[in-house]
């Protein structure tokens, strides 16, 4: 076929040249030919939105509080730090052993001195407080140094030991020094130090964990006694003046708080003498709410001030606060703020965090290019986008239509960019359909200085193998598909798998078709497996229970643990009763097994928990009846469990809150009864698919979909799937639900499916197929070691 000059066959570069003579007539003939031109545009577009289920009407996601500007949500969230308590008390301890900052001296009658931090000490003791209050009304800032003689009943023994407690929450005491210590906790007030005297009575040698645990929470309850200090003006000793605004607080506090503070106040600096120090700072809100932090240990964070607070907490070194800010940043992100975030992250160096951030948009392309900010980027961070593999999107269609709404912001200024920019869209992907839509965009977006079709025709055309063109996606973790079965007919021939697989990668081909790169990662060393109990804790996958056949006594109370950087299997105890066809979900820390079935057809109530470090199985408080086949996953940190079949093996649409100590609440019914279904919590809300349903007299394919908010406490139908998920497995992989494998109740056929639900769009697609065993699989998953990946 000859060639013309623009690279194109000739003939297709004459049917170019006739199909934009015919537009040019066609919008000659005014008005109305503007609108038929338009018409035909829409209706083309109509098409592939349909397709693609891009309609107007799509349903919002559960837990979505999508605002006009972009995603954000301006609610304040207070952000707690667990550690910093800790932290800042070593901090405390390390300046106390080093006189940094101590204003105060204790003597005891027999010529003992500490020189101490009076609102640390007041923090804890009565006695101490009331004298900090004294002298505090002396003047207007304490800082002087001054000193206390204390009562003869304080000797050196139990002083030191008060000022331990002070600074590590902990009772450092011997038979032999308790009685000191309790005198002179008496003398100084200090209830709290003669509570754990009454607690180490008597002890014994196994409660000395939770001593180190309660350690913790005397440091928290320590800091919260300085908080009033400091709410009640007490024994702040310099006043921060940041742009008019007076803020009185205690130096060593700022400084066990602030790398910046700490070099201020014991460096010798002029400021460590001022009883008012000046900063150079214009941002007032953010200051106070570091100040407060550094008392309260927790950030009032929302984006309006998220980006303002992290710049303030890195200029005054408050490490604490910019990782709260930081946090706040990785789990709020959304479509409106993750382009705002890698600006963030590139503008300080953060790589961690703009890695995050650009991989949420590729996650997410289609939300975000939706939004003002996309539109705002610029075309060298554009192309970057485009061009990425890890780009995922249902179609290609949607990165040209991206690319198109950011060229027409400024189509003067912006199409010098369209050429190099097309390079980002792999036309080869399109189907006809999409491609028509491409070639009626470009017909409007062309000029005499950019010619764009020859271009994206060429690609299109291209004869490279739909493997050179597809994007290829990496997850950062990997989903892991455990064991399993096969359903024949003849249960002599069916082969039970003890197969682990994961997802290497997520690739997508032309038009809609998807497919999943799996590899095997490991055998369970126990027996094949299906029914099973599957879990991620610390790093390690649990392996638990199951049936490794039919018969009456097949089911298994196994334990297994594999670590995958060591490539290591570990025999873990054994649950106290067989069980299959169960649930496992980790609850504070621990792996709790609920229900499932002790024989194929004798289900239980019972309910264990599993200890990780003292490798011991422990039964908690049992289910409201027996229950095997039901679905339970983790939400806000309680433990909900729906449906399943009750004793007589008769589907449920329950759905209950499990808790080890308080039992089981119930919560509103789902709309349809279901067992050996899925339930994933994704954006606080509970979706359930798959399974079985009643009818008469056994049971049929379940093929509704449900969603649950908990905070309305009501279920709303989803769109139903494509093909049925009886037995199937589970997973939540980059904040999508993947529904895995199983079988069709009706006539026992395997699909062998994966489908992912799209909460833009709202449906189910179509991703691949599973790599081995189809039925009664688990999945979870868990980040595997690069040496894996590769």
């Amino acid at each position: 076929m000859e060639a013309s000059g623009s690279g194109l066959p000739a003939e297709w570069d004459e049917q170019w040249r006739s199909e934009k003579e015919r537009r040019k007539r066609v919008l000659g003939e005014g008005r109305e030919g503007v609108e038929q031109d338009k018409r035909e545009l829409r209706k083309i577009v109509a098409f592939n939105d349909s397709r693609l289920g891009l309609t107007s009407e799509r349903a919002e996601p559960c837990g979505s509080k999508l605002e006009e500007d972009g995603g954000r949500v301006d609610d304040v969230r207070r952000y707690p730090s667990e550690s910093f308590p800790g932290e800042m008390f070593k901090v405390l301890k390390e300046l106390l052993e080093s006189g940094l900052l101590t204003d105060l001296t204790l003597t005891t009658e027999d010529g003992s001195s500490f020189r101490v931090h009076s609102s640390i000490l007041a923090a804890v003791s009565s006695f101490i407080e009331a004298r900090v209050r004294v002298e505090t009304q002396t003047c207007e800032v304490a800082a002087h140094q001054w000193c206390l003689f204390l009562a003869p009943d304080v000797d050196h023994c139990g002083l030191q030991a008060v000022v331990e407690f002070a600074y590590t929450g902990k009772l450092i005491a011997t038979g032999d020094t308790l009685p000191q210590i309790e005198a002179a906790a008496r003398a100084l007030g200090v209830p709290r130090l003669l509570d754990l005297c009454d607690q180490t009575v008597g002890a014994k040698a196994d409660l000395r964990k939770e001593k180190a645990i309660s350690a913790e929470e005397e440091m928290r309850r320590t800091l919260r006694s300085i908080e009033q200090l400091w709410a009640d003006g007490v024994g702040c000793d310099v006043i921060l003046d940041v742009n008019g605004a007076l803020f009185h607080v205690h130096r060593v506090i700022l400084a066990a708080s602030s790398d910046y503070f700490r070099g201020m106040f014991t460096s010798g600096m002029r400021e460590s003498r001022q009883a008012r120090v000046v900063l150079p700072l214009k941002v007032i809100p953010e200051m106070a709410a570091l100040i407060a932090f550094a008392y309260r240990a927790s950030l009032p964070v929302n984006w309006d001030c998220v980006f303002e607070l992290a710049c303030t907490a890195l200029q005054f070194q408050f490490r604490s606060a910019v990782s709260l800010c930081l946090l706040f940043m990785k789990q709020e992100m959304g479509a409106g703020s993750c382009l705002d975030v890698a600006s963030f992250a590139e503008a300080y160096g953060m790589s961690e965090l703009l890695e995050e951030a650009n991989d949420y948009v590729l996650r997410n392309f289609l939300e975000v290019s939706a939004t003002e900010k996309f539109l705002d980027l610029q075309a060298e961070k554009l192309l970057d986008f485009l061009c990425s593999d890890g780009l995922s999107v249902p179609s290609e269609l949607v990165v040209f239509r991206a690319l198109v709404s950011w060229l027409e912001v400024d189509s003067e200024e912006r199409l010098g960019h369209a050429f190099k920019l097309m390079r980002g869209v792999r036309f080869p992907l399109m189907t006809f359909r999409e491609f028509r839509e491409v070639r009626a965009i470009n017909l409007r977006l062309e000029t005499k200085d950019v010619q764009l079709h020859g271009a994206a025709f060429k690609e299109f055309g291209s004869t490279l193998s739909e493997q050179d063109h597809c994007r290829v996606r990496r997850p950062k973790d990997s989903l892991l598909l455990v064991g399993g079965d096969q359903l024949d007919q003849d249960v002599g021939q069916r082969v039970p798998s003890g197969e682990i697989w994961f997802v290497n990668s997520l690739r997508s081909g032309t038009g809609l078709v998807k497919d999943i790169e799996w590899r095997k990662l490991a055998q369970i060393p126990d027996r094949p497996k299906f029914r099973h109990g599957v879990a991620t804790l610390g790093g390690r996958l649990f392996v638990i229970g199951g049936c490794h056949f039919y018969a009456k006594d097949d089911v298994m109370k196994s334990t297994y643990s594999y670590e995958p950087k060591q490539d290591l299997w570990k025999r873990c105890a054994d649950m106290q009763e067989c069980r299959s066809n169960f649930s496992v979900v980790v609850h504070q820390g621990q792996l709790c097994a609920i229900g499932g079935d002790k024989q194929l057809n004798t289900n239980l109530n019972s309910v264990e928990m599993y200890n990780t470090e003292a490798d011991t199985w422990s039964f908690v408080r049992p289910l409201n009846h027996p229950l095997s086949g039901q679905a339970a996953t983790v939400l806000d940190g309680r433990v909900f469990v729906s449906g399943g079949f009750d004793p007589q093996y008769v589907c449920l649409a329950s759905l209950f809150v499990y808790d080890p100590e308080a039992g089981s609440v119930h919560m509103a019914k789902m709309t349809q009864d279901r067992a050996q279904h899925c339930m994933e919590a994704l954006r606080g809300c509970l979706y359930v698919a798959g399974g079985v349903c009643n009818l008469r007299t056994y049971y049929t394919d379940q093929l509704t979909c449900e969603v649950y908010n908990p905070a309305a406490d009501c279920w709303t139908t989803l769109a139903p799937l494509p093909v049925p998920h009886v037995g199937a497995a589970s997973a939540i992989l980059e904040e999508n639900i993947y529904l895995l494998g199983g079988y069709c109740q009706e006539d026992y056929s395997e699909s062998g499916l994966v489908h992912r639900f799209n909460q833009i769009t709202q449906r189910w697609e179509r991703m691949g197929k599973v790599p081995a065993a189809v039925t009664d699989i688990r999945a979870c998953v868990l980040q595997l070691p690069q040496h894996l990946r590769w």
